[in-house]
């Protein structure tokens, strides 16, 4: 896989510029112009050749070049259809042997596919052009990782997404704020502890593995940067629904000064059922939702849903 050339800041903004791309805020585009960074993310992701890759948000296809050199099959979900298109050659021309199959591409009412395989007919490159929160299939065999540098703007709605509609994924390496890297892997109890760090652990476990700087990026945002590993495990045993459990999640930290029996108050009918239902799960009803663990709400919406149905919350894409 030697072969394969990485991008570098001067090829990063040519593309651009002959593209008449600029990077927009709206979309939450920081585009990585270091082969060193891009290479760190690939390792740290144990990502093994022949293994299905899923990229949310190629860009200009910085770390799709390095998931290739590391012999990955990538699908690549952009939103922004002049990125998409561009991508295609960029590829193209920096992994000899790569090319479309005209056959591969297709136009649907929600995304376009394309497909670049190799001499051996292997479907190397997938990409889709679609809003990574509304797939709800990818082509081609089932990912077993995402790897992935997430806009800034959905990371969290992003990565919460995959994890539930692609139970395939076995693992997975993303590159976020560092802020929202920390609410991610927060334990119950900490001060960053929230919504992101309850429902994270649901689907995996997570931890932070390195800070990136600024300077990695084009343009330089003005926050740092880190990468999240997210291994999957097996969901809390339970006799509700992870909506169940969700909607206790999203009431408990609505008002985050409050304690649970308050904070419950909506979703169990009033608080003295609030009350019973968190004594119920064997904890305290004057503890509040950022010291309990993803667990102990499960215990929660079984209490509640012995008592009366919870009402269904906004579910796992709630940010």
């Amino acid at each position: 896989m030697s072969e394969i050339s990485l991008l570098g800041p001067a090829q990063i903004r040519a593309l651009a510029q002959r593209a008449g791309i600029r990077p927009t805020k709206t979309l939450g585009q920081n585009f990585v112009i270091d082969a060193g960074t891009v290479r760190k993310i690939v390792r740290q992701a144990d990502v093994t050749p022949g293994e299905r890759v899923v990229e949310v948000g190629p860009g200009l296809g910085s770390l799709t070049l390095g998931l290739l050199e590391a012999g990955a099959d990538v699908v690549a979900v952009e939103i922004d259809p002049v990125l998409a298109r561009l991508l295609p050659g960029t590829v193209a021309a920096h992994v000899p042997g790569l090319a479309v199959d005209p056959a591969g591409t297709s136009e649907g009412a929600d995304a376009r596919t394309v497909v670049l395989r190799d001499g051996d007919g292997r479907a190397r490159l997938t990409i889709v052009t679609q809003d990574a929160l509304t797939v709800t299939e990818l082509p081609g065999p089932a990912p077993t990782a995402l790897v992935a540098n997430l806009p800034y703007n959905v990371s969290v709605p992003v990565l919460l997404t995959f994890l539930e509609r692609f139970d395939a994924l076995q693992r997975g390496l993303v590159m976020v704020q560092a802020e929202v890297a920390d609410r991610l892997v927060a334990p119950p109890g900490s001060r960053t502890y929230g919504v992101p760090s309850a429902k994270v652990a649901w689907y995996a476990a997570a931890r932070r593995t390195a800070t990136v700087g600024r300077a990695v990026f084009w343009p330089a945002p003005h926050v740092d940067s880190a990468l999240v590993r997210l291994d999957r495990r097996a969901e809390p045993a339970t006799t509700v629904t992870r909506q169940d459990v969700f909607a206790v999640v999203d009431a408990a930290f609505a008002q985050r000064r409050k304690m649970l029996r308050s904070a419950l108050a909506g979703v169990a009918g009033s608080s003295a059922l609030a009350e019973d239902a968190v004594r119920a799960a064997g904890l305290d009803p004057q503890v509040r939702g950022e010291q309990v663990d993803v667990v102990g709400f499960a215990r929660i919406a079984e209490a509640l849903g012995a008592a009366r149905p919870v009402p269904p919350g906004p579910g796992t894409v709630a940010p």
